[in-house]
């Protein structure tokens, strides 16, 4: 539990953190012992020779007994202050942050403390409210507490578009929204591996942070950047994405490239209220656009068309509402009616269920998805006379109206 220790625990100067850094464990060294009782009698003789002049023996007994006795202080301490337990720090480190606070009254003292308690080994990494002049085995009690834990944390939704995180993120820390845009604009410097950005189909776009900001909720470091909030969420995708073979699996099953199914894992997200919908939104996706089965290798959607005003500033507009020069606009690099193939970046972040569906969706030829009821349920269909049968539902759900029905 306790980390190597020179010099029979000698205090650090305040400021100097601990050099030892293998965590909390115990490494005494091997040997006789002489050392040490070269050391006590060394002490020893020094006490009687003080002892010698008069006044100073007095002194010279409480300069020595710091070798025998652990300074700390009594009591639960007052005031309060903050101290960070960063990755990596051995219980010298911990020891040190404190005692340079002014928490514990030696370094020594939290280390036989966290020597002396079990549970020391479960502290985590995080900024912590603590107090002053505490006894050294209360300061470890109030790290060990979560209640002691100050989390500076946001909570990303699945679907949320790029330019809304930003939002949030900027909510959450005081951080300008301008600088997580700036930080964006470079998605490989972030951490996205550049392969990630090839595709099969010779769509050509952007290369978007849309799709790589994985939806989760974190802990964010104090004084954390812009580029490194943004980079720890690339790397939470790159984990989820790496832990579920994604990319592996797309190229072997799917034929298609990561980003391809990317795409399809973020329409499908935008496009589904229930979870339950992502893996057979994702095969209507791929059958039109890879196979022969609809009308033409468009997706015609919707969402595309509201994801392209979103990036313009303007709001979304419902089906029933958009225009059909909305939805044929040659200037909209996002347009899916008129124009084959997938869109040109992914249109949300998509969770690990909409990924996973992309992945692996089920075998089917359906080129139709249809929300039929105000419950968010799907409805599927392979021909016009499907097509037409889900409109009746949607019409007597009160999902639509008017000319429609």
């Amino acid at each position: 539990m306790i980390d190597d220790l020179d010099l029979g625990f000698d205090e650090p100067e305040r400021g100097e953190k601990g050099r030892h850094r293998r965590g909390f464990r115990n490494k005494r060294k091997g040997g006789s012992g002489g050392g040490r009782g070269k050391t006590f009698l060394a002490l020893l003789m020094a006490l009687v020779l003080l002892g010698t002049i008069g006044g100073g023996a007095y002194y010279g007994f409480d300069r020595i007994q710091n070798y025998f006795v652990t300074p700390d202080y009594d009591g639960t301490g007052s005031g309060e202050v903050l101290v960070d337990v960063k990755a990596g720090d051995s219980a010298t480190d911990v020891g040190a942050t404190l005692y340079e606070a002014g928490v514990v009254k030696s370094v020594k003292a939290f280390i036989e403390a966290a020597d002396a308690n079990s549970r020391s080994k479960n502290l985590q990494v995080g900024r912590y409210k603590v107090k002053k002049e505490m006894k050294a085995s209360e300061a470890l009690l109030l790290l060990l507490d979560p209640k002691s834990r100050v989390v500076n944390g946001v909570t990303i939704p699945e679907g949320m578009i790029t330019l809304a995180i930003y939002d949030e993120l900027a909510k959450a820390t005081k951080i300008p929204v301008a600088e997580f845009k700036a930080a964006a604009k470079d998605p490989v410097k972030l951490g996205v591996p550049a392969f990630w950005f090839n595709r099969g189909d010779g769509k050509k776009g952007p290369k978007s942070l849309e799709g790589f900001l994985f939806p989760a909720t974190y802990e964010l470091p104090p004084k954390a950047t812009a580029a490194e909030i943004l980079s720890l969420m690339v790397d939470k995708f790159l984990e989820v994405t790496e832990q579920i073979k994604f990319v592996d699996t797309v190229q072997e099953k799917r034929g298609i490239s990561p980003y391809e199914a990317l795409i399809a894992a973020s329409i499908a997200q935008a496009e589904s209220v229930n979870h339950v919908d992502f893996p057979k939104v994702s095969r209507v996706i791929y059958n039109r656009v890879y196979t022969d089965k609809y009308h033409c290798k468009c997706l015609e959607i919707d969402s595309a068309i509201n994801y392209w005003l979103r990036l313009q500033g303007k709001d979304p507009k419902d089906s029933d509402v958009l225009k059909a020069s909305e939805l044929n606009d040659p200037k909209n690099p996002y347009r899916t009616h008129g124009a084959n193939g997938l869109t040109i970046t992914p249109i949300s972040n998509p969770g690990e269920d909409a990924l996973k569906g992309a992945m692996d969706p089920p075998v089917g030829d359906w080129i139709y998805f249809m929300t039929v009821d105000k419950k968010g349920t799907m409805g599927y269909g392979s021909n016009d006379a499907d097509f037409r049968n889900l409109q009746r539902q949607m019409c007597r759900n009160g999902v639509l109206s008017g000319e429609n029905c």
